[in-house]
């Protein structure tokens, strides 16, 4: 009985929220969310998040330092980093990927699924923690929602903020911001179905999950799989990669710090020398690299 009772809350506080009409949308992420999701609140949890993120993100901005250190957070909100290459195969991906157990991939104990259909649906939206910041970065619309319902979800909900991209569009931004030094993060959420649903393009002075990480400590992103090299012969020292690096993980010598890097790749595209690489490092993980999925 008391299940039934919070289900029938729900759906008035959802109707309560839409006006008096619940979207197509809302009822497709109803469907696809199942009757478990519905009673434990996951549903309703997801749907705030979705709809209201940048106020969500804006209020989790401030409760950070109170979390130092916890590692229980990314068991259920974090993200794999991406080299440009293996965010480009996602967006050119011509086939169906079906669920699949990501242990070796995602080393968190949920949100280990990919769902992605033929053809890939992808909606750029406003990056939710650029505009949680108090100086925020631009190009704002940079975050691609990938995947049905959710694509749906915020084209309804936030049609002002959100714009359905082309898969030659989505490649183009990617180029863009990853000139400007933004790492390319594939986001899993236990709320939003267990499954990546996500590619952020996370820059160091607004990202979220970037500052949980390098300030607070707390593990919210999962190495690429990657790590950089640097060629002594080649570096001149110029200092730009410890600049650009977004993990603080090059020293005042030029060096790579291995247990901080990520194998981003940001300090590859911006070293003028030519002086660095990203090699495969086993220690790391396993690349998301959907066409060997």
């Amino acid at each position: 009985m008391i299940y039934i009772i919070i289900g029938i809350i729900i759906i008035l506080l959802i109707f309560w929220a839409e006006r008096g009409f619940i979207k197509s949308s809302t009822m497709e992420l109803l469907r696809e969310s199942g009757l478990k999701n519905i009673l434990n609140l996951n549903f309703f949890y997801m749907y705030i998040y979705a709809r209201w993120t940048d106020k969500y993100l804006a209020i989790a901005r401030r409760l950070l330092p109170k979390n130092k250190g916890n590692t229980r957070i990314s068991d259920k909100y974090h993200a794999k980093v991406l080299t440009p290459q293996l965010a480009k195969k996602i967006i050119k991906i011509n086939k169906a990927i079906p669920l699949r157990d990501l242990e070796k991939i995602i080393p968190y104990p949920t949100a280990r699924k990919i769902v992605l259909a033929n053809p890939i649906d992808i909606v750029v939206i406003e990056c939710p923690c650029r505009a949680s910041s108090p100086q925020p970065c631009q190009p704002s619309m940079v975050c691609m929602v990938i995947g049905k319902p959710f694509t749906d979800f915020m084209l309804e909900h936030n049609p002002k903020k959100s714009k359905r991209l082309t898969q030659e569009e989505a490649l183009e931004l990617l180029e863009t911001v990853h000139s400007k030094g933004c790492v390319h993060s594939a986001f899993f959420k236990e709320s939003c179905l267990d499954r990546f649903y996500v590619i952020c393009n996370c820059c160091k002075c607004c990202c979220l999950g970037l500052e949980a990480m390098v300030k607070h400590g707390i593990p919210m992103m999962a190495s690429s799989g990657f790590i950089g090299k640097i060629d002594e012969k080649s570096c001149v020292h110029c200092g730009i990669c410890q600049k650009k690096c977004p993990f603080e993980a090059i020293n005042d010598s030029c060096e790579i710090i291995p247990e901080k890097c990520m194998g981003c790749g940001v300090c590859v595209s911006f070293c003028e020398k030519s002086a660095i690489t990203l090699e495969r490092d086993e220690a790391k993980g396993i690349p998301l690299d959907v066409r060997n999925l």
